[in-house]
């Protein structure tokens, strides 16, 4: 079945920040061994509009409708760029899903009571980095040392328009939307990933894994994907 698309659904996969859309290759290696059409967005994650424009761009080259995925950030991005009529359905992997007029800036203001604080650096000329030293405790405590390091060493800027960039009409309020809790999660904490995904009405699924479990556990995103997917298929066949 490898090489040969047995689905009608095409996926978009899209990073968050400080990394870029290399980390999706286990995920994509599943989808694309079981049939799908698979793209994967270079956020230039240099503002919110940028990232959705880059993402508007391989949705418009997607055939058929598209199942939207968002990692961290890529959940914002998903969440505007998701209105655009190919996506059919949305996937959250442990990711933001801000509401209109919301920003990650805006959630990450409050943090739940003893969640831990992400090591993330004062702005440099506009740019964002988490510290290198403390970036695999945080963000990819799963992730063998050796991978762990090359994602901090590789970071990509993430700039302060991309944090503090707002939603205009969130995709979640029409589309339907699945969302993968990430249990260990020190960047987002899992009780704010768990009101985002109750707001948005979201398939919650929940998996033992950190920030980076697209990274450590591409099975099990792979499969929350499929799913989504599958609902969308049967639901273009009804």
């Amino acid at each position: 079945m490898a090489g040969h698309s047995t689905s009608p659904v095409s996926v978009v996969l899209v990073h968050g920040g400080f990394v870029d859309g290399a980390g999706w290759e286990g995920v994509y290696n599943i989808l694309k061994k079981d049939g799908y059409n698979v793209s994967i967005v270079q956020n230039p994650t240099t503002s919110l509009a940028d990232d959705v424009a880059a993402t508007r761009l391989t949705i418009a080259r997607a055939q058929g409708p598209v199942v939207l995925v968002g990692h961290s950030y890529g959940g914002a991005v998903i969440t505007e760029a998701g209105t655009d009529p190919k996506v059919a359905g949305l996937v959250y992997i442990t990711a933001f899903a801000p509401n209109k007029g919301e920003s990650v800036e805006s959630l990450i203001k409050n943090p739940p009571p003893g969640a831990p604080v992400p090591p993330i650096l004062p702005p440099v000329n506009g740019y964002l980095f988490l510290d290198t030293a403390k970036f695999r405790a945080s963000f990819a405590a799963d992730v063998s040392e050796a991978k762990a390091a090359f994602m901090a060493d590789s970071q990509v800027p993430w700039g302060v328009a991309a944090l503090s960039g707002s939603i205009s009409e969130p995709a979640w309020k029409t589309k339907p939307s699945w969302y993968l809790v990430a249990t260990e999660d020190k960047m987002i904490p899992p009780p704010a990933q768990r009101q985002m995904e109750t707001r948005a009405d979201a398939t919650i699924e929940e998996a033992a894994g950190s920030h980076a479990i697209y990274v450590s556990k591409p099975e099990a995103v792979a499969a929350i994907i499929a799913k989504a997917a599958k609902s969308v298929s049967a639901e273009m066949a009804a």
